[in-house]
């Protein structure tokens, strides 16, 4: 029988892990050091060999350990120490096999808070100190300057955004890591950063769909797991690969709209399995968007009043969508198919979606009705944006 191959980890990361362990280790007393590294299954030694160096006692211990032996050993010390450098170092060694959030990616969420708080709640150097033990991180300023190598990351930031205000979020990101941090540790940020604690309801929905629009690309998303007090609670997980119908509107919405109507497209493909009520609320919006926008587009008018059934009617007018201006049976049928779908949605969310009260005898959607009122909302929007744009461009 073929034997499967041992795990590679890359050299960098398993020196950092090395590296971590040993400080760790190094920060107990020279008398504890030795009997430290016996539980962690480390060669044993005496005090006067730990009493020289406490690193290198543990350092020529660890050395003689493979890749794959460190990583128990690391799991063994976290549960004796809470190190962030450990944590982190154990963290990156176990996700070299996960699919990975590219720097791109990072740094496009970054860019999210260029022009916002991170919290409409707390002040954002409270906010980062709830993400990051930064009492625990080194001075980003030590190797720079003159200041004593106690100086922490959280002397950082009170001096540089409490005090003087050098600091912007995109600084204070890159001074805690953001870029280089474990995944464990940035999908920690994004859920914080997400949470009902952190954001107002609002909020919360703007933000899960805008960093969405950024992690889907490599291949994970928000979704509520939870409710808090009636609020979401959301949890970054792989996202489910869509069907080749989902990236094809995804890319004729985005063509047409990237940030209202595509950000609306978005949220109701995110709630489809976890918020059915909300992702059918969604679906008759995405219609009634795109609806005004064509109209608007035609330079034409339509009340606020106007419901989606009226809306389409006047889009159909203006597109020549109506099913009375075919004598062909066959158009006129698909198009009052088409009529007949957007009232049924309308129904649909009125019936089952989160816009009005459930009331005691309301029926709860489950993930099927979701799914069918998105799928048909974004087959019959992307139908329609195709439409106005042929009728532009002159094609009949």
């Amino acid at each position: 029988m073929k034997q499967q191959a041992a795990q590679q980890y890359p050299t960098a990361a398993v020196k950092q892990l090395r590296n971590a362990l040993a400080g760790a280790i190094s920060d107990f007393s020279a008398n504890e050091v030795p009997s430290l590294c016996s539980r962690l299954q480390l060669r044993d030694g005496d005090r006067e060999e730990s009493f020289k160096s406490k690193f290198k006692y543990a350092e020529r211990r660890l050395i003689e350990k493979s890749a794959a032996e460190l990583i128990p050993i690391a799991q063994r010390l976290l549960e004796e120490v809470d190190s962030y450098e450990v944590a982190e170092a154990y963290a990156k060694l176990q996700e070299i096999n996960q699919v990975s959030v590219s720097e791109l990616t990072r740094r496009r969420i970054m860019a999210l808070f260029d022009k916002r708080s991170y919290s409409s709640e707390f002040e954002d150097i409270d906010f980062i100190r709830r993400v990051w033990p930064t009492t625990k991180m080194p001075s980003v300023f030590i190797s720079f300057s003159n200041q004593p190598s106690e100086a922490t990351l959280d002397d950082d930031l009170f001096n540089s955004i409490a005090r003087n205000n050098d600091w912007g979020n995109r600084e204070t990101l890159e001074a805690v890591g953001f870029l280089t941090c474990s995944q464990r540790q940035f999908f920690r940020f994004l859920e914080e950063v997400t949470s009902p604690l952190t954001q107002s309801s609002e909020a919360q929905t703007d933000l899960a769909a805008a960093i969405n629009d950024h992690l889907r690309h490599d291949g994970y998303r928000l979704i509520i797991v939870r409710r808090l007090s009636g609020s979401p609670v959301y949890e970054v997980q792989p996202a489910a690969f869509g069907s080749p119908a989902d990236d094809a509107i995804s890319q004729a919405l985005a063509d047409f709209d990237p940030d209202l109507v595509h950000g609306r497209w978005t949220q109701a493909l995110d709630r489809r399995d976890t918020d059915p009520a909300g992702a059918i609320t969604l679906a008759r919006t995405l219609l009634e968007d795109v609806c005004k926008w064509i109209i608007i587009e035609a330079g034409q008018t339509y009340e606020e009043k106007d419901d989606l059934p009226v809306l389409y009617r006047k889009l159909a007018k203006i597109l020549n969508l109506a099913p009375d201006g075919y004598t062909e049976p066959v158009f006129k049928q698909i198009l009052g198919s088409c009529q007949s779908v957007v009232e049924s949605l309308g129904s649909l969310r009125n019936k089952i979606g989160d816009a009005h009260s459930p009331g005691p005898r309301k029926l709860k959607p489950a993930a099927r009705h979701a799914q069918l009122a998105v799928n048909l909302s974004g087959t019959m929007a992307t139908f329609l944006v195709s439409t106005w744009v042929a009728r532009r461009g002159g094609t009949p």
